[in-house]
């Protein structure tokens, strides 16, 4: 669960965005998903994520993004992304987050090029003084910077952040963070590793899938965070066909189809961002039908 001192921990959901027909934020539905989500057992949101689609709104949308999920949720249950390709554009969008009243702050490398390791140090310290307490995100496959577990433990000692959420896809560095940065809050990063790192002591999962299904995620969360491995395995099992979506390029056409399917407003995205190929949406449908007709909701 979320605490005062540490609210990116638990399932924080990288919520994903609905638009209306003309491709407008619709900011009413999106209120009313953040809202929902928590309700359902999610312990916060995270807007201005990838799969929020941030690098396609403009600033005024990205800002009332992140207003209109405080003004949902509260502020201790947002953690706005602030990436961006510039150090300065990234405190700002993290200056946006306090002033909001946002209690953390998820933040991408640099990545308009492939940084070396004194450009991500400089790039994490600039943020950092914005005051909120910082969470990296760690996506070596689409940004090519790899926040590997020395480097993260070298950020977390000069207190510029305090979580990282690990996209990387190797289970194995959560035992390597643990040794070198034992006070930095390990995160789940991808739907379809969640068993094996929240095992490892994973204390969060910044998560797709409970998009379209919280209860189920929050359920499989908790089990595997709690060591009951009875109720987590068998879960694991039901939702990884959808959960290993979170981990291709289809991913935010993949979780907003599967949110139509089980009644919520997934709808379309922006480009460049095309809709699924046939056999893409078959296999996605197919999944969201079996688990909701297996009763996970």
């Amino acid at each position: 669960m979320t605490t005062d001192l540490r609210p990116w921990r638990g399932v924080l959901v990288a919520t994903a965005l609905p638009l209306n027909d003309d491709l407008s934020v619709n900011y009413d539905k999106y209120a009313e998903h953040c809202a929902w989500l928590v309700e359902n057992g999610c312990d916060g949101v995270v807007p201005n994520g990838s799969l929020g689609e941030y690098q396609v709104l403009t600033p005024e949308e990205r800002a009332k993004v992140v207003e209109t999920a405080v003004a949902a949720v509260g502020g201790a249950r947002v953690m706005p992304g602030v990436a961006a390709y510039g150090s300065a554009e990234s405190r700002r969008w993290a200056e946006q987050a306090r002033e909001a009243g946002c209690a953390s702050v998820m933040l991408l490398p640099p990545n308009a090029y492939r940084a070396d390791e004194r450009a991500v140090l400089a790039h994490y310290a600039e943020v950092a003084k914005a005051g909120l307490p910082v969470v990296a995100y760690n996506n070596p496959i689409d940004t090519k910077v790899d926040l590997v577990p020395e480097l993260l433990a070298t950020l977390h000692g000069e207190g510029w952040i305090q979580g990282v959420k690990e996209f990387s896809g190797d289970v194995r560095r959560a035992y390597r963070i643990a040794e070198l940065a034992p006070e930095l809050d390990l995160l789940v990063g991808a739907d379809d590793v969640l068993l094996e790192l929240a095992v490892a002591g994973a204390k969060g999962w910044v998560a797709g899938y409970p998009n379209a299904l919280p209860k189920s995620s929050v359920e499989l969360y908790r089990a595997a965070t709690g060591g009951d491995l009875d109720t987590a395995l068998p879960l694991y099992r039901q939702l990884h066909p959808l959960l290993r979506w979170d981990s291709r390029v289809e991913f935010v056409q993949a979780i907003k189809l599967s949110m139509d399917i089980a009644g919520r407003h997934g709808g379309t995205c922006r480009p460049p961002r095309v809709p699924l190929l046939p056999e893409q949406e078959a296999a996605v449908r197919a999944a969201t039908e079996k688990a909701l007709a297996a009763g996970l909701a």
